[in-house]
């Protein structure tokens, strides 16, 4: 019987101390947690947060910048519907994002699998492809003045000195916008190629080689091995790229100043026209909570697409 009652009864457990400490450790880590990224919060919520609430009522007021404000509530949105300069500005800035993203990627993922493989001078090419991400945007532009300047512009004068006519890069607005998206495109890319780079080397070759033994030649192997295992740096770019292309503003306005006739005007010089130039203020604001808007919509889209497809295969 006493057997009996020895094996029915649950086990003691003697771990509660043990539970405890591991407890009081992982408090311990979590706070020290907090403490480390506490700094970047309280960034985040001055230089971001803050701004963001700020602009956000701005866009329901009308201020010029200078002395109280008058609240007008949605009539900044409202205009925005009438304003043909915001749909031309809307419609550039989604005709240079159709372009420049997927251009950009491409020839990113390109560079990256040549220069993933056994490549002479590797290194030298990787460095001078990455060099456009060392300066700044502004940088950039002027070094495309350079280049695209129609009176005294380094390609104008290769194109005349080979009997070709010179672009009119800045009278034009198709040559005007094409100066815009190449140099945009010299500058993605090599960021583009440094991500693209890091998921090939993450790959391995295992995969490859599998795929090699089983008879796939080298299109068939970069078709079904290598681009679906680089998914996730894909999304990563697609989102970045899709956000900067959004956000673009140092290389059209150093660039064409969003000329001519408007013709390279994106959303965001279309703001800084707005705030800046005739001093509207709240319209400014409207314009840039709409730019916000339209990112976190197609961000969210974006991620929620993978998930189903990750869920899905």
């Amino acid at each position: 019987m006493s057997q009996d009652l020895t094996t029915t009864l649950p086990p003691v457990r003697a771990d509660g101390p043990a539970r405890n400490r591991k407890a009081k450790r992982h408090r311990s880590e979590a706070t020290a947690a907090y403490a480390l990224i506490a700094p970047n919060m309280v960034l985040l919520a001055i230089f971001v947060l803050v701004p963001l609430v700020g602009a956000f009522v701005l866009s329901f007021q009308r201020t010029n910048g200078f002395g109280s404000a008058d609240w007008v509530g949605l009539e900044n949105y409202g205009r925005l519907v009438g304003d043909p300069l915001f749909w031309r500005a809307l419609g550039n800035t989604v005709l240079f994002t159709v372009i420049v993203t997927p251009v950009s990627m491409a020839l990113g993922l390109l560079a990256a699998v040549l220069l993933n493989s056994v490549l002479p001078a590797r290194g030298l090419f990787r460095s001078v492809l990455i060099t456009p991400m060392a300066v700044s945007g502004v940088a950039t532009a002027l070094i495309g003045v350079l280049v695209f300047d129609q009176n005294s512009g380094i390609l104008d004068k290769i194109l005349r000195a080979l009997g070709l006519p010179g672009a009119q890069w800045q009278s034009s607005p198709t040559a005007a916008f094409a100066s815009v998206v190449l140099v945009t495109i010299w500058w993605r890319v090599g960021f583009n190629m440094l991500i693209y780079l890091a998921g090939l080397q993450g790959i391995g070759t295992a995969l490859p080689e599998a795929a090699t033994i089983d008879g796939a030649n080298a299109w068939q192997r970069f078709r079904n091995v290598t681009v679906p295992l680089l998914g996730p740096s894909s999304f990563f770019l697609v989102v970045l790229n899709v956000i900067y292309s959004f956000q673009v503003f140092d290389i059209v306005f150093v660039l064409t100043g969003g000329g001519p006739r408007n013709a390279t005007s994106v959303l965001v010089t279309y703001a800084y026209d707005n705030g800046f130039v005739t001093r509207d203020q709240g319209y400014a604001a409207a314009i840039g909570m709409v730019l916000l808007l339209l990112a976190v919509v197609f961000t969210a889209a974006q991620w929620r697409g993978s998930r189903t497809r990750e869920l899905t295969e």
